[in-house]
């Protein structure tokens, strides 16, 4: 460590985290306005922070499975935390973003501009409503960051046009509710299919489009909404690729062949 720095605190490498998870790849710079932001409310420079974020793509798997590298001296306390991070997807994002309100001052529903008519006035019901609509906000945030706010069926740059949709259902996988790589940025109209298993997502990246589409009544709609993507590549995000086993189960267990 350089004469005047500072260690980092586990508090301050947990927002770091959070941000990283939130800002698109592209993003991880000292000019970016919310590095500048966090920056400041931790008491660090644009550089430092920028630098810190590089430091934890050095350690992301999805990222090096496409050859990508960050900056190559992560810190073992770096390491550590983004080890706690991305092996409790149940509980970290929503601790992160606590710890985020905490130092804005503020509650972290308001941090998530969650309306209070939203809301039930006092006790386990609504910390349990505030969890799930935190969660759920975060795992968007990190979904759309990933793929650069881009459907990964038609490449459509929509933001209100996209959701966050998970491989593995939210109902049947608590542990990875939140982990990006469960997770794909796509319209409505093909989530629903997806969800519905009449489009699927191969392991290897291909888009396939269910044999009970193709024995319906032959119309222009199908042919212009599905039946031209099957077989193509889905587009992939810039980090946090969806999982292979994700995949396959959903490929095995939901599609309808």
């Amino acid at each position: 460590m350089k004469t005047g720095q500072k260690l980092w605190t586990r508090e301050e490498l947990i927002l770091a985290v959070n941000l990283y998870c939130k800002l698109p790849f592209g993003k991880l710079h000292m000019l970016n306005p919310d590095v500048k932001s966090l920056a400041k409310l931790i008491g660090r420079t644009p550089g430092s922070m920028a630098f810190k974020l590089v430091n934890f793509a050095s350690l992301d798997p999805s990222l090096a499975a496409r050859g990508i590298k960050g900056a190559a001296n992560a810190s073992k306390l770096d390491a550590a935390i983004w080890n706690e991070f991305f092996n409790n997807w149940n509980t970290l994002p929503f601790e992160s973003e606590k710890l985020l309100a905490k130092f804005e001052n503020t509650t972290v529903e308001r941090l998530n501009k969650i309306p209070e008519i939203d809301l039930p006035r006092e006790g386990k019901s609504r910390e349990q409503v505030v969890k799930v609509r935190v969660n759920q906000s975060f795992f968007r945030s990190s979904i759309l960051a990933s793929y650069n706010n881009t459907c990964c069926i038609t490449g459509i740059q929509q933001p209100e046009f996209l959701t966050a949709g998970h491989i593995r259902p939210w109902s049947l996988d608590e542990k990875n509710r939140l982990n990006p790589r469960n997770g794909i940025a796509i319209n409505s109209l093909h989530d629903k299919a997806f969800e519905n298993g009449l489009l699927t997502i191969t392991p290897d990246f291909k888009i396939r489009i269910s044999s009970l589409l193709y024995k319906q009544k032959k119309c222009k709609s199908l042919e212009k909404y599905f039946f031209r993507y099957n077989n193509q590549k889905m587009v992939l995000p810039s980090r946090f690729l969806p999982d292979i086993e994700f995949l396959k189960y959903h490929n095995e267990e939901r599609f309808k062949q």
